[in-house]
């Protein structure tokens, strides 16, 4: 089976970018675009960022310094995960041991 990608057109910032994507990624990007729009309209309208440029460059920032938060906040999960797991584990080995 040939999995050709798709374009999805976007609206950024009232600009149309084409962008070719895989169809179970679709909805994804869209939303992914859609907040994207939303966080550099609400820059450029608050007024404290001028001009386009800056404008993206500043919600690119957030949105890595999100993603870079979220990606903390899952390795500390995964190792409070690894550490309830282990601790489990040794229960269930001490109760075999002793029967």
């Amino acid at each position: 089976m040939n999995k050709k990608p798709q374009h999805v057109s976007l609206m950024i910032m009232g600009k149309e970018y084409r962008i070719a994507c895989d169809l179970e990624d679709q909805d994804d990007l869209i939303y992914s675009a859609q907040q994207l729009d939303l966080q550099m309209r609400r820059m450029r309208d608050s007024g404290k960022v001028a001009g386009p440029d800056r404008v993206a460059v500043m919600a690119a920032l957030n949105l890595a310094h999100e993603l870079q938060t979220a990606k903390n906040e899952n390795a500390r999960l995964n190792k409070k995960l690894n550490d309830c797991l282990d601790k489990l584990s040794e229960r269930i080995e001490n109760v075999l041991e002793k029967n």
